[in-house]
């Protein structure tokens, strides 16, 4: 039998752990391609299934209001059948009240012989006249007690129906409102997916934001420009945004970095929910500051720096605009 050489066994060992390589780099890649990761979702594939659960949110609104407007409707009804009943209660106990006290005197009378009443009594018809009267009015007053007896009942019987529909009715609403508030978490996660997805033009590999100039019809820079509409889409401002002013006052909306997020016209201080808008902007802001090129914020006589991450409280400048009580003022690099 031949003898292979050197040379010859190397170039088995060789071929054979090649082989072997090839065979395990093909179970690698395979497995890899059949399970290869779903691509990221775009903003267009978020805007859609937030718009199918603002839908579903928007009805779940409505019915957890319809629930409301129904238990309060069933919880008035309650209110006016116990009412009711304690009116009617109090009828019969007065009622009830009386006849005992005919009873006690109809057993009082029944004790003595009735020969003696009546060789007491100067007019004997005078007495049946008398019993014929009492006798009528207890069997009068019987009826009248019979007739409040099925009122009360009546009414208890109402007030016990509409306390189970009413705590039918609770259980339904604190249900619907659970789904909301699921729902509007749910709207929240892919709300802040789509901010994740902008990432603001125009910064450097050291992290440092480069000078962008303004363009476009409202001649801000791309930067505020992308800040601008991501926070007009979330919160749909509604009294407006201001954004650059040629007037130079040493701030960054003449160079078309600033915008002013208003909550009320005229100079008029806003409403409790305004108010509360103005602090969402601002907790956005400052979330997505680092990824969006935000340098500061000022709102109610307060600053926000990027660089120090913590707020501060400014000097009085003499009015609610001035003060930024009426608006979010935003300043990109």
């Amino acid at each position: 039998m031949a003898v292979a050489s050197p040379a010859g066994r190397r170039r088995g060992s060789l071929g054979s752990r090649t082989a072997v390589l090839a065979v395990v780099a093909a179970l690698l890649i395979v497995p890899g391609t059949a399970g290869h990761a779903d691509p990221k979702p775009t903003v267009k594939s978020l805007e859609k299934e937030l718009a199918g659960l603002r839908k579903d949110s928007d009805r779940l609104i409505e019915d957890y209001y319809h629930g409301r407007r129904e238990l309060q409707q069933v919880e008035k009804a309650e209110k006016a059948a116990r009412e009711k009943l304690e009116a009617a209660q109090e009828v019969y106990d007065r009622e009830a009240t009386f006849l005992r006290t005919l009873a006690v005197a109809e057993f009082m009378s029944g004790r003595r012989n009735q020969l003696t009443l009546v060789a007491e009594e100067e007019d004997p018809a005078d007495l049946l006249n008398r019993l014929a009267l009492r006798d009528h009015m207890v069997a009068q007053q019987q009826a009248r007690l019979s007739g409040y007896a099925e009122v009360r009942d009546r009414h208890l019987h109402a007030q016990e129906e509409a306390a189970a529909r009413a705590e039918e009715l609770s259980t339904s609403v604190d249900d619907l409102a659970g789904r909301r508030e699921k729902a509007e978490k749910q709207i929240e996660r892919i709300r802040d997916k789509i901010d994740q997805l902008h990432k603001a033009p125009g910064r450097s590999t050291d992290g440092t934001w480069l000078p962008q100039l303004p363009g476009g019809a409202d001649n801000i820079t791309p930067r505020m420009r992308l800040v601008k509409t991501l926070i007009d889409k979330r919160f749909d401002v509604p009294y407006g945004i201001g954004c650059y002013r040629a007037i130079q006052d040493g701030g960054e909306h003449p160079l078309g970095r600033a915008c002013d997020f208003m909550l009320s016209r005229g100079g008029a201080m806003p409403t409790g929910a305004e108010i509360q808008r103005g602090h969402d902007i601002s907790a956005w802001a400052i979330k997505n500051a680092k990824r969006l090129g935000i340098m500061y914020i000022i709102y109610r006589q307060r600053i926000w720096h990027v660089r120090t991450g913590a707020w501060r409280y400014m000097s009085d400048r003499g009015g609610a605009t001035a003060n930024h009580y009426d608006h979010p003022h935003i300043s990109v690099y």
